[in-house]
């Protein structure tokens, strides 16, 4: 696949490679010591970036537990009723943290002028379906209530995450809609979602591989530490993808790497959007692959893609609801 890359993302990539070689496998240690590894792995690609005039950890304590997020405020947005993004981290539901994706959600931050919540949702197997889930449903509730707490307009605010985070902020948005929960959120920024845990042959043969940053092998191992049970891949919010209707869902942007896995997926939800009449719109990017947006700090293409996605949200969330 690297003769397809974008010449900046294959740099990327090949860094990655290298770094990864340095430790052993992460089959043959325990989870705690492959997370470690994990985040020394994604340090480098944090770094940099832009300053906020102000970033602070926060615990909740939602319905359903204690729950960490991490406040982005880029300098020249209000300390009082400003839009805000909800964001979930990637790392197949086991890895990675807000520390992994901090220079993205600055990025976010800086690029949209908003908000950002990042949440620290607990990870599997420790915490299996649908744990996570609950505590950021319960989170986008407690919101609601007490947006004006952290600085937050809860009439202006959209969620978004990337692979398995924009599985929970789908997902989110589905147990939501059909809990008749009369939720403020606008948007759904959705990062090449991984929205089930079935990847095609044919998406293997053309995009995986052992080069690949994800492959057919990840995906089930991920689904097999995030699930209880087989049967709940037919769970419409574990699973997406299975759920039977997708109407009355906010408006959706998918950013979709060509070279990846996952791809297919977005195209299969983008088809089923679009027949429910919800409002939506998907950029692929070519010579990308997954995990792509972290090669921020070389890529004009993931650059480009950040700022796609921050100004998509930006427009969500442009104008405040009449009270």
């Amino acid at each position: 696949m690297d003769d397809r890359l974008d010449p900046d993302i294959r740099i990327f990539t090949d860094i990655l490679r290298e770094d990864w070689s340095r430790h052993p496998p992460l089959d043959t240690v325990s989870t705690v010591e492959a997370r470690r590894i994990a985040e020394l792995v994604r340090a480098r690609w944090a770094a940099g970036g832009p300053a906020m005039s102000e970033t602070r950890n926060v615990e909740i304590g939602t319905a359903a537990g204690a729950l960490r997020v991490r406040i982005y405020r880029p300098d020249g947005v209000a300390t009082e009723d400003a839009p805000a993004l909800l964001y979930v981290h990637g790392g197949g539901f086991v890895f990675f943290s807000l520390d992994t994706h901090d220079r993205l959600m600055r990025e976010y931050a800086d690029a949209g002028r908003f908000v950002v919540v990042a949440i620290d949702y607990p990870l599997s197997p420790e915490a299996k379906y649908p744990v996570a889930l609950d505590q950021i449903v319960a989170l986008v509730d407690w919101l609601g209530e007490h947006g004006t707490e952290l600085g937050i307009d809860a009439t202006r605010v959209a969620i978004g995450g990337d692979s398995a985070g924009a599985n929970l902020a789908l997902a989110t948005c589905l147990r939501l809609r059909d809990g008749g929960r009369n939720s403020a959120i606008r948007g759904i920024l959705s990062n090449y979602g991984a929205f089930s845990g079935d990847v095609s042959d044919a998406a293997e043969a053309a995009y995986g591989g052992p080069d690949a940053l994800l492959t057919q092998a990840d995906m089930r191992y991920f689904f097999d530490q995030y699930l209880v049970s087989g049967d709940q891949r037919g769970d419409a919010y574990a699973c997406p993808l299975s759920a039977s209707d997708v109407a009355g869902l906010p408006p959706v942007l998918l950013i979709v790497p060509e070279l990846d896995v996952l791809a297919e997926q977005s195209f299969a939800l983008e088809a089923r959007l679009r027949a429910a009449g919800c409002a939506m719109a998907s950029n692929v990017y070519r010579g990308a692959t997954h995990s792509f947006l972290e090669a921020m700090s070389i890529a004009p293409l993931a650059q480009q893609a950040i700022r796609d996605g921050a100004s998509w949200v930006r427009d969500q969330l442009a104008s405040p609801v009449m009270k």
